[in-house]
């Protein structure tokens, strides 16, 4: 279900005020319950032991698997934002996910 996503493995998000910021990809999903595909990032360079706000998008791939603009979208229903907070938290008590 979660998967590290090796083709994808930075992204530069945009914020309202034209600002850039380079994002590392810590993981995707895909929910059957939703049918959507998610992608969940971290700022680029962030120490393994500091903490950081995740990012979580709905993110809908290009077939071949790329990423364009456009194709992250904000989760906006609660109980899709905490299904997506249960796979995060699944994956970060997963030790084996740091090796």
């Amino acid at each position: 279900m979660v998967k590290q996503n090796p083709e994808i493995d930075k992204i530069t998000l945009v914020d309202d005020n034209g600002d850039e910021a380079l994002y590392e990809v810590l993981f995707t999903f895909h929910s059957e319950e939703y049918d959507k595909s998610y992608i969940l990032l971290v700022p680029d360079g962030v120490e393994e032991d500091e903490q950081v706000d995740v990012q979580a998008y709905i993110f809908n791939p290009e077939e071949n698997g790329d990423e364009k603009d456009g194709n992250l979208l904000p989760i906006e229903d609660e109980a899709e934002w905490a299904m997506v907070e249960e796979v995060l938290n699944t994956f970060l008590d997963d030790d084996s996910n740091f090796e």
